[in-house]
């Protein structure tokens, strides 16, 4: 009879194509031979890039970076050992060593970030990654596990994940409504250091993604109705939501030599919230303070109310200025128009890391009124849209604070744009 030993590698490759990586890794430790079979030529990645198209997840030779850019030097190995690993951690949480916890996130943001551009809007090419990644989360409870103590990096990953995600079931609970609300709401957390956006205080201008979840959360609220269908649905699909993180790039566009890189020419959807300035100014001490509790019971009161609103600009490139830290994806500054009347001025720049910003002012007869910090969630021109927060050009400390959500609607040709 013949044995294991005899059968020609290629015969055997094609054997352990079928199985789990896991059971790949168990068989290499039967004996030095499988061993070296499977592990010893680090610059053969032939099983390992096999092995990881077997999977249900994206050929990453096709995957782009969040700002559009081809993955380079692709290590199969590595990342089919990373996914695996968090492929465990997401059916057994409490499994996860403290010190791999941010790896374990970083994992699967990058796994939900480096995904295949649409190509055809009209087609539906959903990611793979997306497919499984929502599957697993929704199915885990790494995303609001609360038996860690957090470091500040992973309450920034996990609330970035979160934000790509989408709402849980926990999103639809009163109290914690409330929680994002308190979040959103608090003028201390706006002052010049983070220019009154949705970035860390540190003034690096790196993006504070525990601000931008509560901000989804907020706006969410107002798109997903809160009923018993949709709290307990395994996966509300919206468009604030992972399939929507995708970045658009027609097949014929080459990104880095597009004026309009970031996809702002078009009709764009603005919507916005907010609260009664008193009641605004009474939860906050009058803003008095840094320190002080804040009220939040009134966001608990029957009689409280938060105003959401659309309105729909049509936004075209005014021109672009180099950035040297970011070769082919310069600044781009924008004009925007209400009815005709111009009423946005703004730019979009990337972020010392990495991110897509969004800043405009807003107002009426030419007068420059609101004030808006943004990010664009997900990859470059995804229809995900932009998270911020908006206020007045002014930033007295009594001004109004709230949210928004910008999100494209349709396509305009430039020249039909008014100026």
């Amino acid at each position: 009879m013949a044995k294991l030993d005899d059968l020609p590698v290629e015969v055997l490759e094609q054997i352990l194509l079928l199985l789990d990586p896991v059971d790949v890794a168990q068989f290499s430790q039967t004996c030095s031979q499988y061993h070296a079979l499977i592990y010893n030529d680090p610059e053969d990645q032939r099983l390992w890039r096999e092995l990881y198209l077997q999977q249900p997840f994206d050929d990453l030779r096709q995957c782009y970076t969040p700002l559009g850019r081809p993955l380079q030097n692709i290590d199969w190995k590595a990342h089919l050992q990373r996914i695996i690993r968090a492929r465990s951690i997401l059916t057994n949480v409490s499994a996860c060593r403290p010190e791999e916890r941010c790896t374990i996130l970083r994992t699967l943001v990058d796994m939900v970030s480096n995904v295949p551009p649409v190509r055809h809007t009209e087609v539906i090419d959903i990611s793979m990654n997306h497919v499984w990644a929502t599957a697993m989360l929704r199915g885990s409870t790494l995303l609001e596990h609360d038996e860690w103590e957090l470091s500040a990096e992973e309450r920034q990953l996990r609330a970035r994940l979160h934000t790509y995600f989408g709402l849980t079931a926990r999103d639809f609970q009163h109290q914690h409504r409330t929680a994002s609300r308190a979040f959103v709401y608090a003028m201390r957390n706006y002052k010049y250091d983070n220019d009154f956006g949705p970035f860390m205080l540190d003034g690096s201008g790196r993006v504070n993604w525990i601000h931008l979840r509560a901000i989804h959360h907020v706006m969410s609220m107002h798109i997903v109705p809160t009923t018993e269908e949709t709290e307990n649905a395994e996966f509300n699909l919206f468009p604030m939501s992972m399939p929507w993180t995708q970045s658009i790039i027609p097949s014929d566009m080459e990104l880095d030599q597009e004026q309009d890189w970031a996809g702002v020419t078009g009709r764009w959807q603005c919507s916005f919230c907010f609260v009664d300035h008193r009641e605004l100014l009474i939860y906050n001490n009058f803003n008095s303070s840094d320190t002080e509790p804040l009220h939040t019971e009134i966001f608990d009161d029957p009689d409280f109310v938060e105003v959401f609103r659309s309105i729909y600009v049509e936004l075209r490139v005014l021109g672009t200025e180099e950035d040297p830290d970011h070769p082919g994806r310069p600044r781009i500054n924008f004009g925007g128009s209400l009815d005709g009347h111009a009423i946005f001025v703004g730019y979009v720049k990337v972020t010392p890391d990495d991110q897509i910003r969004w800043h405009f002012t807003s107002g009426e007869q030419g007068n420059a009124i609101w004030s808006s910090e943004g990010v664009q969630i997900g990859n470059v021109r995804s229809k995900y849209g932009v998270l911020g927060s908006w206020t007045t050009v002014l930033h007295d400390r009594h001004d109004p604070v709230g949210p928004f959500w910008l999100w494209k609607v349709g396509e305009v040709a430039g020249d039909d744009l008014p100026v």
